[in-house]
């Protein structure tokens, strides 16, 4: 791991290992095999973003929520496109990223209501200007989808029954 988490994880979890730095991360991601890799952005040495790149060719087994105090439309695209599926502020660390592990452990991608809002507001920001030349239709595609689908299940989660 390569941000200290500092919570009982549930049961059935288990912390295999801490790194104090990105290069440390890709060695201990490589050694130990984790299911989820949580990686802080900001990390001495080798940064989170060039860690989640190495950690994905080198362990693609393991998957990665990268952790930040970065709330930028192109940070998230940037960490995306490294490979990682989760993304959570650190202000939103308490509430959201137990779910991030499970999701992002099962293979779905992991935006905080929050980091949604910026991407969606980013998206609609640029929608209309002329593409940048290493934006992929895919990936705008993919984009899109996720963000429709994370809309409608804010939607629903907002609908359900108070108790």
């Amino acid at each position: 791991m390569a941000y200290e988490v500092s919570f009982a994880p549930p049961r059935g979890w288990k912390v295999v290992g801490e790194a104090a730095n990105g290069r440390e991360a890709i060695e201990k991601a490589n050694k130990l095999k984790p299911d989820v890799a949580i990686v802080d952005l900001t990390m001495p040495d080798l940064d989170g973003l060039q860690a989640t790149r190495k950690i994905r060719e080198e362990s693609p087994a393991t998957k990665v929520v990268v952790l930040t105090m970065h709330e930028s439309d192109q940070m998230v695209r940037r960490v995306l496109d490294a490979g990682a599926l989760g993304y959570v502020l650190k202000s939103d660390l308490a509430t959201h990223l137990v779910k991030a592990v499970r999701d992002v452990s099962t293979g779905k991608l992991f935006l905080t209501p929050k980091v949604s809002d910026i991407v969606l507001k980013g998206f609609l920001k640029t929608g209309n200007q002329p593409e940048a030349a290493e934006q992929s239709q895919a990936w705008q595609l993919h984009a899109r989808l996720k963000l429709f689908d994370l809309w409608l299940q804010e939607k629903r989660i907002r609908r359900l029954p108070r108790s």
